[in-house]
């Protein structure tokens, strides 16, 4: 069992408190604060209260709230069992019952699940005596998140279900809508995605309504935007995150967003064009997700990080981001494919996704590895292969009713119906594709269907208008920062960018375009038949020359100045 004395707690990052105010004073305080949803100072004062003089559990909880809302999640968690032991002192049975399922449900959510059963069965057996009371709903939280990891779906719909009877019963609003949401998420998983969502958009109404407590809040939110991704609803996921974000900001001192929240909210920032803000809440989640020790999430994390690389042409840093991918998910994504075929490794990246496709059966995956295998068997003029993704993905944007998996189909099947030759059927397709993509706000792949118009254009003999749609495309490219989509674009329009290397030597400029291609100072160096140390000379000349930072930097200078 864990120590739950003072001494233990965590003394990292701790605030700097005026000395001179009294316990009463710092205790007071920390009260106000919590009322007024000041997190950060209801720590601050909360916390220096209790170095004083051990907290009463009530307060400890309250502490433990605080914490949580600020991001220290360890923290919270030993202020919370030490709580559970004061009020197991204290007599106070149910209260000790209730943070002993908190307890539970955090552990569960975290994956330790040896903890949360742990601290479940403590919960029951505090409540065999208790008759009725809400706490009984409380413990059929973890045990509803538990079955859904263990898939007994129906056990986890029958506890979640009982939560929010009880929650109603005792008009406690945290407790029915955090049933509420677990039985939305069940039914998804049971494919009554109609039903599931109705009661997902209830909870989310409490939540916005200001009816749940702000340490559920971004919680419900967070699972809100999971299930979101589960069914490809972007637009549900993109209302529901304005509305949190309002919500925030009367009180900013919370950390609503947390390590697998951080990866959902990464993915619709790099939808909508946010792709620095993207990557910034990838490395968040990263960071996070690998203290004090790597989660399996992590994986995820690292992916959405590399995937923004990938689009801005950071191919080196995209690489090592989709290494320390695959340490942590057993089937891989298309990404590490998708990054082949932007190098000009085609067949490589046409192998590895035809593998993929054999092993890939999670819904969720699935259809992306379907729309990298269109661009890559295309690519590879893998016509059939191309043509069976195509209609795959088509059949399942069908089945669950996704604008964005329609949006994907339908691009899918233009670009299979252009490289067949049916310009017209292509462009119906892409057109469709456009709007959906428009509708969504996804710029990047509104793009990319406009340079495959320009094509359908161009083979009905309309060159004006594929010109035209080429430079939107090159427009949206540029300003997100996809430098090799806007030298593709500007190969198809014709355009020659400057091949003044400037300063550099004609070997540096050889390194320059290795660098580019995302090989590393190895690579490189059996590439020329030189040292890893000469390799490093030349790139610190060429940043010195050049006047860059970074690898990346000087992969952009490359694909502006057409060396690359």
């Amino acid at each position: 069992m864990l120590n739950f004395s003072k001494a233990s707690l965590p003394r990292m990052n701790s605030p700097v408190v005026n000395n001179s105010l009294s316990r009463t004073q710092w205790l007071e305080d920390g009260h106000e604060s919590v009322r007024k949803q000041a997190w950060a100072s209801a720590y601050t004062s909360l916390l220096e209260a209790d170095r004083q003089a051990a907290l009463e559990p009530e307060d400890l909880v309250s502490l433990s709230i605080s914490a949580h809302l600020t991001g220290r999640e360890l923290e919270s968690a030993e202020f919370l069992a030490r709580a559970h032991q004061g009020f197991l002192a204290n007599g106070k049975t149910r209260l000790a019952a209730r943070t002993a399922c908190w307890l539970s449900f955090t552990s569960v959510l975290k994956g330790e699940l040896a903890q949360a059963s742990g601290w479940l069965s403590r919960a029951r057996r505090l409540l065999e005596r208790e008759g009725d009371c809400v706490e009984q709903g409380y413990a059929m939280l973890p045990a509803g998140i538990r079955a859904v990891r263990e898939g007994d779906v129906m056990a986890a719909y029958d506890a979640f279900v009982e939560a929010a009877r009880i929650g109603t019963r005792f008009d406690d609003k945290d407790l029915a809508t955090m049933g509420l949401q677990g039985q939305g998420r069940v039914l998804i998983r049971r494919g009554e995605t109609v039903r599931g969502v109705s009661l997902l958009d209830e909870a989310m109404v409490a939540v916005k309504a200001g009816e749940v407590s702000a340490i559920n809040a971004a919680g419900i939110y967070c699972s809100v935007i999971e299930a979101c991704g589960e069914i490809f609803d972007l637009r549900r996921a993109q209302e529901w995150t304005t509305a949190l974000e309002q919500w925030c900001t009367t009180q900013p001192d919370l950390v609503p967003y947390r390590g697998h929240c951080l990866i959902h909210r990464a993915e619709l920032l790099q939808l909508q064009g946010n792709w620095l803000s993207a990557l910034n809440e990838a490395q968040c989640a990263c960071d996070r997700l690998s203290q004090p020790n790597p989660k399996p999430p992590v994986g995820a994390a690292f992916y959405r990080k590399a995937e923004v690389h990938r689009l801005r042409g950071e191919f080196a840093e995209a690489e090592s981001a989709y290494q320390q991918c695959s340490r942590w998910e057993r089937v891989p994504r298309p990404g590490l494919a998708q990054l082949w075929l932007a190098q000009g490794k085609i067949q490589a990246a046409h192998t590895a996704i035809q593998q993929l496709s054999n092993e890939c059966n999670e819904p969720g995956k699935r259809a992306y590895v379907l729309d990298a295998a269109v661009e890559i068997a295309l690519a590879a003029k893998d016509l059939a292969a191309a043509d069976a993704a195509a209609q795959e993905l088509s059949n399942v944007a069908t089945s669950l009713d996704a604008p964005y998996l329609q949006a994907l189909a339908a691009r899918a099947m233009g670009a299979v119906a252009l490289q067949s030759g049916n310009s017209n059927e292509s462009s119906v397709q892409l057109r469709r594709a456009l709007a959906g993509f428009r509708e969504l706000q996804a710029p990047y792949e509104e793009a990319r269907v406009r340079v495959l118009l320009a094509d359908a254009f161009r083979d009905q003999g309309n060159p004006d208008t594929a010109n035209l749609e080429l430079a939107a495309a090159r427009e949206i490219f540029e300003r997100l920062g996809a430098i090799p989509d806007v030298q593709r674009v500007d190969a198809s329009l014709g355009k020659k960018a400057a091949t003044d290397s400037g300063p550099l030597t004609t070997r540096e400029v050889e390194v320059l375009k290795l660098v580019a291609s995302g090989m590393t100072n190895r690579e490189i160096a059996s590439n020329l038949h030189i040292s890893e140390k000469t390799v490093a000379r030349h790139i610190s000349n060429i940043f010195t020359k050049l006047d860059l930072s970074s690898r990346a930097a000087a992969t952009a200078y490359a694909y502006q100045r057409g060396i690359a």
